[in-house]
């Protein structure tokens, strides 16, 4: 996957300013010529290869870059990931490249990690919109690479109901006109507790959302939910951690969705070496 042409060229403007690279300029021949590769300091799963090669081949047009593992890919520690040839731009590409690199090569480990802790369960892991602004499109697709899945992009393909929605009087009024003007958005209902799971199940939504509840409590409004409908798709929210996502995992929702592994995925360690 590619990155939008404008981050590309905002990430590279904030970087260069009115000056430009300094200090490639002043301290790297004109002449040099690069021969480097990327290389993983941490085990994790690549992502963000193509964008790296974008952002090296914005500063350098006849810069030549392969890539040796691609996104998606599991690699150890030690693995070179690009091959690089090109001018002194190179480095002053660096650090974009690799904060792209870094960031989502990070979210897709992440994602990696709590798919692999729920092998064989029903549930799916989802992301959320709890993501960078300007990187929904690609932190999205990194959780992709990990073998996640995507739940709503934005506010606009999809209606999700939540505890503020509840606030504002009844939702049955508000259903009915979305379902005339927009009878294909899927419709996900929020709940914290057990009345509002009863309440939700009278509005026959597609997913019900259960947020921060104990496992007891989702335990038996799954049941409950299941009892009533066998199409409604569950999902479990809030305080999701590598620690307890199994054992969530076996009380039987379909989906679990966990804003961390875009908020808070720790980057993935690579280097640029430079023979």
């Amino acid at each position: 996957m590619k990155a939008p042409s404008w981050l590309i060229e905002q990430s590279l403007s904030e970087d260069l300013g009115k000056s430009g690279d300094l200090t490639t300029r002043f301290f790297v021949p004109a002449s040099a010529k690069i021969r480097g590769c990327v290389i993983l300091k941490a085990d994790g799963v690549v992502c963000g290869a193509e964008i790296a090669k974008q952002v090296f081949q914005k500063v350098d047009r006849a810069s030549k870059i392969r890539i040796i593992v691609p996104d998606g890919r599991a690699a150890k520690a030690g693995q070179k990931i690009l091959e690089i040839k090109g001018s002194r731009e190179i480095l002053t590409a660096e650090r974009i490249a690799l904060n792209f690199l870094q960031h989502l090569s990070g979210i897709a480990s992440l994602t990696r990690q709590f798919v692999m802790e729920t092998h064989g369960a029903r549930a799916k892991i989802f992301d959320t919109r709890k993501t960078l602004p300007g990187w929904r499109i690609l932190e999205k697709y990194a959780v992709k690479c990990g073998g996640g899945e995507n739940h709503r992009f934005g506010l606009y393909d999809m209606v999700l109901l939540k505890d503020n929605h509840w606030e504002f009087g009844s939702l049955r009024n508000g259903l009915a006109l979305l379902k005339k003007k927009y009878p294909k958005i899927p419709v996900e209902i929020e709940a914290d507790r057990m009345s509002r799971v009863q309440a939700a199940l009278t509005l026959k939504p597609d997913m019900i959302l259960l947020d921060n509840m104990n496992p007891d409590q989702i335990k038996g409004a799954i049941l409950l939910i299941r009892a009533s409908s066998k199409k409604i798709q569950i999902e479990i929210s809030g305080g999701v951690n590598l620690q307890n996502v199994r054992a969530l995992a076996q009380l039987g929702p379909d989906r679990i969705s966990i804003g961390r592994i875009t908020h808070s995925a720790p980057a993935l360690d690579m280097s640029l070496e430079v023979p």
